[in-house]
């Protein structure tokens, strides 16, 4: 316990230091203001501290939220950007513990090298993140279809959601997220196999008016019904990836329909 408090002292002070480097432009002397010089943490007003945040990496911004109460509650509230991909190891805990501060979140950045993340953590960011409007979950291997339950219910003003790799996410599941979450404007399902389906590209066609771009690579369960159905369904589409989906035969007929909507 010594050892661990010790390192999370050093942590913090490195923490700080960073910090106050960030806001003095790198001087050696405190950050001066107007009858005011900071030399501790307890000396940052929480304008400045908003500032400061503003322009260090996400780790920092992390560590700097133990620093005491009154930072905890204005970087939880202040920060909205947030990327955990360069953790390797403990996401999924990450992610339970930071979910519930950092509910004014708006971009979430989870993508991962080795899966990592669990469904407990995605029900976790719907409950309390409602703000979010750019998601990247992909390459979550783990993932089942609860938490596409989730965040339909828990974040519906999404506007980008990357899906991408997610092999074990359902068509159900997929058409259940359209119906609660309508304003996407970027999807990505690149190896959606089970996901992307005509049955789950015909709700996107009903639900998704404002979708500009949608990634469909090497999703061999869409053919030329689900490709129609965007064409008719999907009037602001201009970004269309279908490499790999090897189950559309009639591309002329498929491709004029999309040409038929421009005119």
């Amino acid at each position: 316990m010594i050892a661990g408090a010790k390192q999370g002292s050093e942590d913090l002070n490195l923490c700080f230091e960073k910090l106050m480097m960030v806001a003095a432009g790198k001087s050696d002397e405190g950050v001066k203001m107007v009858d005011v010089v900071i030399t501790e943490w307890k000396d940052i007003p929480m304008e400045l501290l908003f500032r400061i945040v503003s322009l260090v990496d996400d780790r920092t911004a992390i560590v700097a939220s133990g620093v005491c109460c009154g930072w905890r509650d204005a970087i939880c509230l202040g920060l909205t950007q947030l990327c955990l991909s360069c953790c390797r190891k403990n996401m999924n805990n990450l992610v339970l513990s930071l979910a519930p501060k950092f509910t004014k979140l708006q971009t979430l950045i989870l993508r991962q090298e080795k899966a990592q993340l669990e469904d407990n953590a995605f029900e976790t960011i719907a409950n309390f993140c409602h703000d979010l409007e750019d998601l990247d979950l992909s390459k979550s291997f783990k993932l089942g279809d609860r938490p596409l339950y989730a965040l339909a219910h828990g974040c519906p003003n999404l506007t980008k959601l990357n899906i991408s790799g997610c092999t074990s996410f359902s068509d159900e599941a997929l058409e259940y997220l359209t119906n609660f979450c309508r304003k996407l404007k970027i999807l990505n399902l690149c190896g959606c196999v089970k996901a992307a389906t005509d049955h789950s590209l015909q709700a996107i066609g009903r639900n998704y008016n404002m979708l500009q771009s949608l990634n469909l690579g090497w999703c061999d369960n869409v053919g030329d019904l689900g490709v129609m159905s965007l064409a008719y369904g999907c009037p602001d589409l201009r970004c269309l990836d279908l490499c790999g989906c090897v189950r559309i035969t009639e591309w002329k007929v498929t491709m004029a329909c999309f040409e038929d909507e421009d005119r």
